[in-house]
């Protein structure tokens, strides 16, 4: 998906590609699309919409659908820190993952990059798992024989 520059909140374009989640709610998005036009004999040239009718207020289907979920209270920009946390997670690097949220600073990602307490205990797991690994090297006491 590609966002032109001048549209996004800091008028930096980005590119973010599909992941097969993505894909296959926009596929199922456009099958909906295709049903409501058949119904309606009319094009329908919103991605998301009611029956072919523009969704009027973003803010009033977005409480309606975490109502629905049974996730009431949650923000819409509660999807970029998620964002961020399931990169920083997947092992993606600092430099793409800003890129593709669209931070332009290390500042700003590192608002976004929360750890909590199942993070650090995967990490202290991992840690343990590493250290319980054979490395190929000896190891024993370090220091050396007081010998010059």
């Amino acid at each position: 998906m590609r966002l032109e520059p001048g549209t996004t909140k800091n008028l930096a374009g980005r590119m973010f590609p599909f992941t097969p989640e993505l894909r296959a709610l926009l596929e199922a998005q456009r099958a909906h699309t295709a049903t409501a036009r058949a119904k309606t004999g009319r094009i329908i040239p919103h991605v998301f919409h009611r029956d072919g009718e523009p969704i009027k207020s973003f803010r009033g289907a977005w409480r309606s659908a975490c109502k629905t979920a049974g996730l009431p209270g949650r923000i819409f920009h509660d999807f970029r820190r998620t964002a961020v946390r399931n990169l920083e997670r997947a092992g993606v690097s600092r430099s793409v993952a800003m890129q593709m949220v669209g931070h332009k600073t290390g500042a700003i990602y590192r608002r976004y990059a929360i750890v909590n307490d199942a993070d650090l205990r995967a990490a202290a797991e991992r840690l343990a798992a590493a250290s319980e690994r054979p490395t190929g090297t000896i190891t024993g006491t370090v220091g050396h024989s007081g010998a010059r």
